[in-house]
């Protein structure tokens, strides 16, 4: 039997207990008490540091209005403060997209949009660079070339840090002109270059067949199509016989990560194909399954090629499933996500890093070629493909299936 000493030892311990996490929650969640709340310590100082600071927007904005010696449109106001925040990250590929930019980009990854058919990124200096230029489009036939800097879109300033204004600039409806000042490659004075914009629809992959039956699949950026053609054409060529594939990802610029994860699985195996890691340690594994093109493969990297092409160059690189022929890759290791709003504007902001499966992060560094080759660049700046029969990098390739 329990005596009395303890029993009310034990009262006052469960009393104890029952402060100590009363106490706990308190401090955790807010409690409703008849018409009031009452809430933790820390919580009301985390609301009054959000109401001083969103006071203090608020209060400045309706200052501008009222006081500033124009009209001011209050949307405009607000967008500006939006834009603001996204630009304080400071990284060109966290952003916020108006109605219009999110569009645009929503379309992209469809693999149509009116504009001169380039991609550029912000560069380490702050400017507006070219990555590439898409094949057949305004952009290259004009001489816009990998690491050519934008200074102005029709008289307007851009820079990098407002990478998605200069886009949107850029972009416009078919048979519109668009004129851009540009610091070409090498060149110590800009020049001004007048485009005429076209509907690009982008075909991301082709294909045909070499001498000494050669395989030769160059794809040049990955939208939502860009699997399923590229698997259209691997059929095409094994159902001729072709067992040796030069795989061209120069001057690819990126694009969708599920587009380049499933070319990889194509061409892997079972294998782990890239893995992304966030701030908190969170780790996500991409795997291949067992089936796979049974060819060998020589893959064509350049400065050109970035992001999601590194990430399938990478992978078949750290598994031995190709030899890596060109010049060091550009470097875009980091994974963006998109979200939409209800009123059509929308935002992107990098959520991770990406490795490949050996755990290699190639931001900034990029991916180095088994065999370096390089292209002169009297015959880099003419802007176009070169004839097989004078292209130092595919003749390599060519040279190692043989």
């Amino acid at each position: 039997m329990i005596s009395k000493k303890k029993a009310f030892a034990g009262a006052i311990l469960l009393i104890l207990m029952t402060a100590f996490i009363t106490f706990s929650v308190s401090n955790l969640v807010a409690l409703s008490v008849g018409d009031k709340t009452i809430i933790s310590r820390d919580m009301y100082q985390r609301m009054n540091e959000e109401n001083d600071n969103m006071g203090k927007l608020i209060q400045l904005k309706h200052f501008l209005l009222e006081e500033y010696y124009l009209e001011l449109q209050e949307e405009a106001l607000i967008d500006g403060a939006i834009h603001g925040m996204f630009d304080a990250v400071e990284d060109p590929y966290t952003t916020y997209l108006d109605a219009k930019d999110m569009s645009d980009i929503m379309m992209s990854t469809q693999g149509i949009y009116g504009g001169i058919g380039i991609i550029v990124t912000a560069d380490e200096d702050g400017y507006v660079s070219v990555v590439s230029p898409i094949e057949d489009t305004p952009g290259e036939r004009a001489g816009l070339n990998t690491g050519d800097r934008i200074l102005r879109v029709d008289d307007e300033s851009v820079s990098g840090n407002r990478l998605d204004d200069a886009v949107s600039l850029m972009r416009g409806d078919a048979d519109t002109k668009v004129k851009l000042e540009v610091m070409k490659r090498n060149q110590s004075e800009p020049v001004d270059i007048s485009i005429t914009r076209e509907v690009i629809r982008i075909q991301s992959v082709r294909s045909e067949v070499m001498e000494d039956q050669i395989g030769y699949v160059r794809v040049t950026n990955f939208d939502e199509q860009t699997a399923g053609d590229f698997q259209t054409h691997m059929n095409d060529l094994t159902n001729q016989g072709i067992s040796k594939i030069v795989l061209d990802l120069r001057n690819n610029p990126g694009g969708l990560l599920t587009s380049a994860i499933k070319i990889s699985d194509m061409l892997l195996g079972e294998e782990l194909i890239v893995y992304t890691e966030d701030r908190h340690g969170n780790r996500k594994e991409e795997y291949s399954d067992a089936g796979r093109y049974d060819v060998e493969l020589v893959v064509l990297i350049n400065e050109g090629s970035a992001s999601a092409s590194e990430i399938l160059a990478g992978a078949l690189q750290d598994h031995g499933k190709a030899t890596l022929v060109g010049e060091q890759s550009f470097g875009k290791g980091l994974v963006q996500e998109m979200q939409q709003l209800p009123d059509g504007t929308g935002f992107k902001f990098t959520v991770s890093e990406y490795f490949t499966p050996s755990g290699r992060n190639i931001h900034e560094r990029g991916i180095e070629p088994d065999h370096i080759v390089e292209i002169p660049d009297e015959m880099w700046m003419e802007g176009h493909d070169l004839d097989f029969d004078e292209d130092p990098q595919l003749l390599r390739a060519v040279e190692l299936l043989q």
